[in-house]
């Protein structure tokens, strides 16, 4: 395996339960890469994370030889370009296939996760209400890309054209995050009456090895969520302080 150390070693920072930091991981085992994981504390981020992300301070962070790269999906397309000979290739040879790859990876974070954070945000019920029709949208043309994916030529099961691509690492990072939704908030976010090709492919994904090696358990990330949803409610249903 490359990334044993000297000039490809390899280094991530990263937090247990964030999407973006599953992303790396999972690419780095498709590549067949050796890297050190280090658990960092966000609410006390340590002086490397700070000197290798000065700007966004947060994971994850790639360490290549020293160097950081930061942001998953460049972190991604960097080790396609660092590696090129290692794994699993994330992006198709045609130009064409490259922009549509890319146009999805940033959809699922633009799109699917934007609208989902917004569920969380939301200060009334019909606010609420948007952000699922929102979020719902978004998984039914995830489920139509796949099916475009799938058509003669394409890769049975994945969005990559050869196999697991960029946008099965984009949405890969987010299949714990969808298997704990139902159980921490009683919302489905991937319906298999709504979306079968996409429900397939959660458990496709949840089958590889490189995922397995990598993803929170559920039941651990079902716990954290319904914690911090009880801490939310106890500050906004707490008494407010008066002064005389």
């Amino acid at each position: 395996m490359a990334g044993a150390g000297g000039a490809d070693e390899l280094k991530v920072l990263g937090a247990w339960a964030s999407p973006f930091v599953l992303r790396v991981r999972v690419a780095l085992h498709l590549k067949g890469l050796e890297y050190e994981y280090v658990e960092v504390d966000l609410a006390d981020k340590s002086d490397l994370l700070l000197a290798s992300n000065p700007v966004h301070k947060k994971v994850p962070v790639l360490l290549h030889a020293g160097r950081p790269v930061c942001e998953s999906t460049l972190i991604v397309e960097y080790l396609e370009a660092a590696f090129p000979g290692a794994g699993q290739a994330f992006l198709p040879a045609d130009p064409h296939g490259r922009a549509v790859a890319r146009f999805w990876a940033a959809y699922v974070d633009d799109e699917l996760l934007s609208a989902w954070l917004a569920i969380h945000a939301a200060a009334t019920e019909k606010e609420k209400a948007e952000a699922v029709a929102r979020t719902l949208a978004a998984v039914d043309a995830l489920e139509g890309a796949l099916a475009d994916a799938e058509r003669p030529g394409g890769s049975k099961g994945w969005f990559g054209g050869g196999g697991v691509g960029l946008v099965d690492v984009a949405l890969g990072g987010f299949v714990p995050a969808i298997q704990a939704s139902e159980p921490t908030t009683g919302l489905r976010i991937v319906d298999p009456g709504r979306a079968p090709r996409l429900a397939a492919w959660v458990e496709r994904f949840c089958a590889l090895d490189a995922a397995r090696a990598a993803m929170p358990a559920v039941d651990r990330l079902v716990e954290m969520g319904k914690k911090r949803l009880a801490e939310a409610h106890a500050a906004t249903t707490a008494p407010a302080e008066t002064s005389i």
